[in-house]
């Protein structure tokens, strides 16, 4: 095998650490209490987090949600009302830009028009002052690592855009910062080649073991790339969290609907077992079950299923799962990999279905107008109390 086909060359027991529920390891970088106002308006609200060294963390976040302004703190460029940023040890809170271990991968790229690919990504050396040889060794180093070898010498207008982000990147990692924030760094990519990237980015970033700060909005980008995830809204982080975590045991309704695709459903408990739940929900004319999750008889709660976790049939499922409601297939989309369904349920809801096509075919397990029953185990259904 050669080594363009070798998996990357990874470091098993920083892959398979959880430093954060480590109490013995000290955080790499510390927001603490941190705010900035606008006006009267707080962008950014009393937010605090820990982020450990050699993490790839993602900040998720709609547009207005704060996580820019945070970014823009980190960096240096606002400074925050209230609260203190630690870097490696080292408040960094009134320290300005340039003096800061880190460095900042514009969503713009903010290239030189009239430098080449090598000056570019020299500049930031050429300000300090680093010899002229040490300068072309660690270009060229990191040229090599973002896979631009041979184009030091075109300028940015030759290039394609997938080759622009990674200019940028070079360029950020030249300096061999101690903490790289990347904000919205795969935004203008379109969307095979951010796929790709994204793979890229990752392998640069265990090989180098640079921490990585990524602002985004894109759910599907921040699940792939990070270690973990803080979920921003309003200013303040509802939830932090593995992917795997916030994806399936969200902590309130804003998470659910905000990362991925969930059907919701309001409900009170109805009965309790020692670990499921029978849940009637008000707008399924029906009962749901659900795993347990110290609720009691009466709560008002919301359920929610994931359109991956429903099955859909023509025909009602055997050993009748726990959960089973019959509709009509009132539109699809056919996405090749898999075919979404809206299924209108007897009652007049809509619920959300995602198949995966499996088999090569050109025929689909429903079509418009059939009939058709949707089920799921009490398992997959998450109860939300807020």
């Amino acid at each position: 095998m050669s080594d363009s086909a070798k998996p990357p060359q990874r470091d098993a027991a920083r892959a398979n650490s959880r430093p954060w529920d480590d109490p013995g390891q000290k955080p790499f970088v510390q927001i603490t209490g941190l705010t900035k106002r606008f006006a009267d308006t707080p962008a950014v609200n009393d937010v605090s987090l820990d982020v450990y060294k050699g993490e790839l963390f993602a900040i998720l976040g709609g547009s207005g949600s704060g996580k820019t302004t945070l970014l823009r703190m980190l960096a240096g460029f606002e400074q925050p009302d209230a609260g203190r940023i630690v870097i490696d040890g080292v408040d960094m809170t009134l320290i300005p830009p340039y003096a800061r271990p880190l460095n900042m991968m514009f969503q713009s790229y903010a290239l030189f028009p009239h430098m080449t690919v090598g000056q570019n990504v020299a500049y930031g050396l050429r300000k300090e002052g680093l010899p002229r040889a040490d300068i072309r060794q660690r270009v060229n180093e990191i040229l090599a690592l973002v896979k631009l070898e041979g184009l030091g010498n075109r300028k940015p207008e030759q290039l394609s855009g997938g080759q622009k982000q990674r200019v940028a990147l070079a360029r950020a990692l030249v300096k061999r910062p101690k903490v790289l924030l990347l904000d919205e760094p795969l935004a203008a990519l379109d969307k095979k080649l951010r796929e790709y990237t994204q793979f890229e980015l990752m392998n640069i970033q265990d090989q180098l073991g640079i921490t990585f700060l990524v602002v985004t909005h894109d759910q599907e980008e921040a699940m792939t790339l990070a270690t973990r995830i803080a979920v921003m809204e309003a200013g303040k982080f509802v939830q932090i969290g593995t992917p795997t975590e916030i994806y399936e045991f969200p902590r309130n309704r804003f998470v659910a609907d905000f990362f991925g695709t969930i059907n919701l459903f309001a409900g009170s408990v109805a009965a309790l077992s020692v670990d499921t739940l029978r849940l009637r929900a008000t707008d399924l004319n029906g009962e749901i079950s659900a795993p347990a999750s110290g609720c009691t008889t009466g709560d008002n709660v919301w359920i929610g299923v994931r359109p991956e976790k429903i099955a859909l049939a023509k025909t009602a499922p055997e050993g009748a799962p726990r959960n089973v409601f019959k509709g009509v297939v009132w539109d699809l989309g056919y996405y090749g990999n898999l075919t979404v369904y809206r299924v209108k349920l007897e009652n007049g809801r809509i619920i959300q279905v995602s198949a995966q096509n499996r088999v090569r075919s050109s025929e689909r397990v429903a079509e418009w107008y059939d009939e058709v029953y949707v089920s799921w185990d009490a398992h997959n259904s998450v109860v939300l109390r807020e």
